[in-house]
């Protein structure tokens, strides 16, 4: 007979999930296999694969470095690292805990471009530390995607991260989100009839997404960007803002703007939300005639859509169950893809701006129900990529 203690102890703990829940399913054992792509047939293949033939191409590589992109598969190769602070809409659950995520992200690199993603999930969050790891496996990979790590943090490990390599170091949570955001105004503004530079842009949210973004539209022309944070317009007036709040307050909010969400959208052409909770109606309803409302909050979009059609032009969110979905999937796989394929140093402003127009040019005749194309649509991963390389090559850093 077994013991109270032993009887509490088997039936006590989480729950454990489902195995035949559909989402369990589909994670069962992982995402990702390693599948060899020279046969292994017999001791002619072996003497080929390993030694001593492949002493032959070490002896090469060796002599000219150039050739690790040739003959290994670095030059398609790209890791996915986080450090598990800033995981979707979970926040810090800890590296093991996004692993998941980080296997998703490289699932979709082999998808939709072709590209073999590795996750890398490191249990430290000091800064100096992730930089040198990353950069100690450099001769590894041809590029580093840099994932769910949260601000201000992730500033600095991608700014440092790209002095010390040379190949592209990408934060999809900063610069993929800007991307398509970029490309949907770009389609949203011929839809309302209005050139980009003469809108008003309020982007709710100072993390990595909103700080991203409103530099982003900036460099495509936007002169008018408000920033909110919790506590309301990001402006040179606020005295209790940490260095990446205080460099926006220097670049952005023109007018002068104070006081809260509300007060920055009074006439405000656009919207965008990356920051969660709640944008009352009111202050929607006080933005200026045609306007576009971008509320990509997973799973609670800022502004629910019902809301939003009652005073917007053009509505988007991040959910693929309603038009108009603002995906990173739409930029990252096909950017890595250009910059791979011209062998690039790193991706710059040019190549991202570059992506934008591309996504923007896949949907031929915006409406305001597809002002972004489907990220299923063929043609995206290869009008990015190409757009992409074609920008490297003219900026000097590609080295194909």
């Amino acid at each position: 007979m077994s013991s109270p203690t032993a009887s509490s102890a088997a039936t006590s703990g989480p729950p454990r999930p489902d195995p035949l829940d559909p989402v369990f399913a589909m994670h069962l054992g992982g995402k990702l296999d390693v599948v060899p792509r020279s046969p292994l047939r017999g001791p002619d293949d072996l003497s080929l694969a390993y030694t001593p033939g492949v002493a032959e191409v070490c002896r090469a590589i060796a002599v000219d470095p150039t050739l690790l992109d040739v003959y290994t598969g670095r030059g398609n190769t790209v890791a996915v690292l986080t450090d598990g602070t800033a995981v979707l809409g979970l926040g810090d659950i800890g590296p093991g805990a996004a692993m998941p995520v980080m296997e998703g992200k490289a699932l979709l690199l082999r998808h939709f471009a072709g590209i073999n993603g590795v996750p890398l999930c490191v249990d430290t969050t000091d800064v100096d530390l992730i930089v040198d790891l990353a950069a100690a496996l450099a001769p590894t990979f041809g590029g580093i995607n840099l994932e769910d790590i949260s601000a201000p943090r992730c500033f600095e490990i991608e700014r440092r991260l790209q002095e010390r390599v040379d190949l592209p170091v990408f934060h999809d949570d900063q610069h993929g989100t800007a991307v398509v955001t970029l490309a949907a105004l770009l389609n949203g503004a011929k839809v309302v009839g209005r050139s980009v530079g003469s809108l008003r842009v309020v982007v709710s949210g100072a993390g990595a997404a909103g700080v991203a973004i409103a530099k982003f539209l900036m460099t495509a022309g936007v002169a008018d960007v408000v920033v909110c944070d919790r506590r309301g317009a990001i402006g040179r007036d606020r005295a209790d803002l940490p260095p990446h709040k205080r460099e926006l307050a220097e670049l952005t909010n023109p007018r002068g703007v104070t006081g809260g969400i509300g007060a920055a959208l009074a006439g405000a052409d656009v919207f965008v939300g990356v920051s969660g909770g709640t944008v009352a109606e009111e202050h929607v309803a006080a933005m200026a005639e045609g306007s576009m409302i971008f509320a990509m909050a997973n799973p609670d979009p800022e502004v629910h859509p019902g809301v939003a059609r009652r005073h917007a032009a053009i509505i988007a969110t991040g959910r693929s169950d309603f038009p108009n979905q603002i995906n990173n999937v739409l930029a990252f796989p096909g950017i890595f893809r250009g910059a791979l394929d011209a062998r690039a140093s790193r991706i710059t402003e040019s190549m991202k701006v570059a992506a934008a127009q591309a996504i923007a040019g896949c949907v031929r005749e915006p409406t305001p129900d597809r002002v972004v194309p489907s990220v299923f649509d063929p043609a995206v991963v290869t009008a990015v990529a190409t757009a992409v390389a074609a920008a490297a090559r003219a900026e000097g850093v590609a080295r194909n």
